[in-house]
């Protein structure tokens, strides 16, 4: 099986690298509209680069689309010949908003061209990510491979496509927003007197543990929030001001408006 990356920003690069692990590196072939970016990755990685070339189209048994919902028009009209070569190749697409009918319309490969529709986040890079996906037409034993290939990434779950665009909205663009509640964590550690890189520490630790916590306990968010709120206490203060901030209804907000952009791009 041959894996090939079309696109080798922050997102493809992320599930390049947990297929190096996942296939062997040895499998993987990356392309990039600037081939010194595929270059360079592929010597970090230790797969193979095609440059700006689009041999990962025409040959490889998985072709990752991981290019912006804005490119996909202009770069799968680029190599619509070159996938007519490839008609046994699975398309993986993860252009959010996109469906499976989109693309394949885009790419001007028949109905029964099969496509795997993904939603990774950038913790995969490091085996932590949450990656959602659908498959049409894709055989089973394709299936079984793929997902083999994509296992180091992190947790991986099935879903019907048109629960993709809420997925997105959550897993997809929450890493941005814990990094924003990471860093300002850590400035309200500073602005108390701690170190900048204790602070940071303290902070990201924290985060990871209380994710940990919720995965491995099942328990409400809710009974593991109270669980650390003594009557009185210092925790149960800062609550009261994130509340009075309107913090949760923020947050909420902040999903349902990145819901709305992703039903746009889909759109384009």
């Amino acid at each position: 099986m041959e894996y090939g990356f079309i696109g080798c920003g922050n997102m493809g690069g992320a599930v390049a690298r947990a297929v190096c692990k996942g296939a062997g590196a040895a499998s993987v072939l990356l392309s990039n509209r600037t081939p010194a970016r595929a270059d360079a990755l592929a010597r970090e990685l230790g797969c193979r680069s095609a440059g700006a070339d689009n041999a990962a189209a025409a040959r490889c048994d998985f072709v990752f689309l991981a290019v912006k919902p804005q490119m996909m028009a202009d770069m799968l009209a680029g190599i619509a010949p070159v996938l007519a070569q490839n008609p046994g190749g699975v398309l993986v697409t993860m252009a959010a908003g996109l469906t499976v009918v989109r693309v394949r319309e885009l790419a001007g490969v028949p109905h029964t061209c099969p496509v795997i529709r993904i939603m990774p986040n950038t913790p995969a890079a490091v085996g932590a990510g949450m990656i959602q996906y659908c498959a049409d037409a894709v055989p089973p034993e394709m299936l079984e491979r793929f997902l083999a290939a994509m296992a180091p990434a992190g947790c991986l779950d099935a879903v019907p496509e048109k629960l993709m665009d809420a997925a997105s909205a959550v897993s997809g663009c929450g890493p941005a927003w814990a990094f924003q509640f990471l860093e300002a964590l850590a400035d309200g550690g500073v602005a108390a007197g701690l170190p900048r890189q204790k602070a940071q520490l303290y902070a990201a630790q924290m985060l990871y543990g209380a994710a940990r916590l919720a995965l491995e306990t099942g328990q409400h968010p809710g009974a593991l929030k109270d669980a650390v709120c003594s009557p009185g206490g210092s925790t149960i203060e800062g609550v009261r001001v994130l509340e009075e901030r309107a913090f949760r209804s923020a947050v909420t907000d902040a999903v349902l408006a990145a819901f709305a952009k992703t039903r746009e791009l889909g759109k384009q």
